[in-house]
């Protein structure tokens, strides 16, 4: 099968100077949707029709192309003289014995199912359309019926007013016998209100030349909906949102309000997961059994073990989080951070490019990192590591068992020996020995004779 896709047009209404099909939905671009439902369909060729947007379309295609290893073409429509025409600049490089589906750009949440049905219902010799019934259909191209069979589609601008009450819409979506569709755009005229080459025109041709029309449709108006302008954008983005939403109920997580969940990526829960609202989740995300994400947390790119706790406001991103652990409020894990089993971070911690062993604390107001920190660790209050000196890392270790004053700052290369204490307000240069206390601090004076400074009234 060949997957045509139309992403050529310039989309003004969305006031902005990125092309319409690579405004993103769901963490992504529009057409990249469009182009994943379709590998899935497995084509023998893919290729997208760009227009607008200079060289920023077909780089994106390219780089999507060269992270999957699977090869995408590209054909560039200039003019663009309406859909018809877009399709003929994908000719050349359509395999002529297989049917050719037609996708759009600015689609993006048309199932494979639906797309599976259509193809099906077209087999190799039919011109397949998907349609769908709408309450309100004004601007829609209008699905033509005579004793139930397809006879042709008619624009809105070209429709009397019989035809505009027609229901059924065009989705634009099309599965065409190749061998057909090369002759049928090459006789497509631009007689009509836009003075365009529409691609349904060949609706006519087909039936004229005695091809079977058939028809199959989505499972819901959504999926074929486009997007036009920021409006369409927002709201096709809360309909995905609540797609995922569903499926993650059905599958057994609970979520405080399935309307405030957004999921920009892939996001993997076991069994018993709670999470609460305004949480996001970018890229790869998993969360394992008995997992609680509270309010207004982002994670990207992690995965949390069972049994942890993710406090409110906390900021995760290419972690682990091991089992039991407990983190925030308001902690930030950034990447690089691996915690192990019962670690609790506490609120206003940060983590970076560590590993923390089970049963470790740092409860408070820290900064820990490029560091290897072993198990049942205590970080006090204000402790950092300080691993830059303005041009090179430098790693800190911290061995099983060690306490580490509040106000403390450890300055890397240094470690700290297994059981070790550091006492309040050191500033560690130098190795701190296993087993003893190490201070690094001025001896306390109290100045006789001093009083504080009175403000002279003016």
């Amino acid at each position: 099968m060949n997957v045509v896709i139309l992403a050529a047009g310039m989309g003004k209404r969305m006031q902005s100077a990125l092309p319409k099909v690579l405004h993103p939905l769901a963490g992504k671009p529009l057409l990249q949707h469009v182009i994943d439902t379709a590998r899935r369909l497995s084509p023998s060729k893919l290729c997208v029709i760009y227009g607008h947007g200079g060289a920023a379309v077909p780089e994106m295609v390219g780089k999507l192309a060269l992270d999957s290893g699977a090869a995408i073409d590209t054909a560039l429509q200039q003019p663009q003289l309406g859909t018809g025409h877009a399709v003929m600049q994908a000719v050349p490089q359509l395999d002529e014995d297989a049917p050719t589906l037609v996708l759009y750009g600015d689609v993006p949440l048309t199932t494979e199912q639906s797309l599976r049905s259509l193809v099906e219902a077209a087999g190799n010799d039919k011109l397949g359309i998907l349609t769908v019934e709408q309450a309100n259909p004004f601007g829609l191209g209008r699905i033509v019926r005579e004793n139930g069979r397809i006879v042709r589609i008619v624009e809105e601008k070209d429709a009397s007013d019989l035809e505009r009450a027609i229901r059924e819409i065009n989705s634009g979506i099309m599965c065409i016998p190749t061998r057909h569709l090369k002759r049928w755009l090459a006789a497509l005229s631009n007689n009509n209100a836009q003075g365009e080459y529409y691609l349904t025109d060949i609706v006519a041709q087909a039936v004229s030349e005695c091809v079977e029309v058939v028809s199959a449709s989505p499972s819901a108006e959504w999926e074929v909906a486009g997007v036009n302008s920021k409006v369409q954008l927002a709201e096709l983005e809360r309909r995905h949102q609540l797609n995922i939403a569903t499926a993650l109920l059905e599958k057994g997580v609970t979520l405080m309000d399935p309307a405030r969940i957004d999921v920009r990526g892939e996001l993997i829960c076991g069994r018993d997961v709670v999470i609460d609202v305004g949480c996001v989740f970018e890229g790869r995300v998993e969360l394992a059994d008995g997992v609680t994400v509270g309010p207004h947390c982002v994670l990207v790119n992690a995965k949390v073990a069972a049994g942890a706790n993710i406090k409110p406001f906390c900021h995760i991103e290419d972690a682990v989080v091991g089992s039991k652990s407990q983190i925030g409020p308001y902690a930030r894990l950034r990447p690089g951070t691996e915690l192990g089993e019962d670690v609790h971070v506490g609120n206003f911690v940060e983590i970076k490019n560590s590993q923390v062993a089970a049963h470790s604390k740092a409860n408070h107001l820290a900064y820990v990192g490029d560091a290897t920190v072993g198990s049942r660790v205590n970080i006090g209050a204000g402790t950092i590591t300080c691993n830059y000196d303005g041009a090179n890392k430098f790693r800190t270790v911290i061995e099983d068992d060690a306490f580490i004053g509040s106000d403390s700052q450890l300055v890397a290369p240094v470690t700290v020996g297994k059981g070790a204490t550091l006492g309040a307000g050191t500033t560690l240069t130098k190795d701190a020995p296993a087993g003893k206390l190490t201070i690094s601090r001025p001896k306390q004076m109290t100045l006789d004779g001093w009083t504080r400074p009175v403000k002279v009234k003016k």
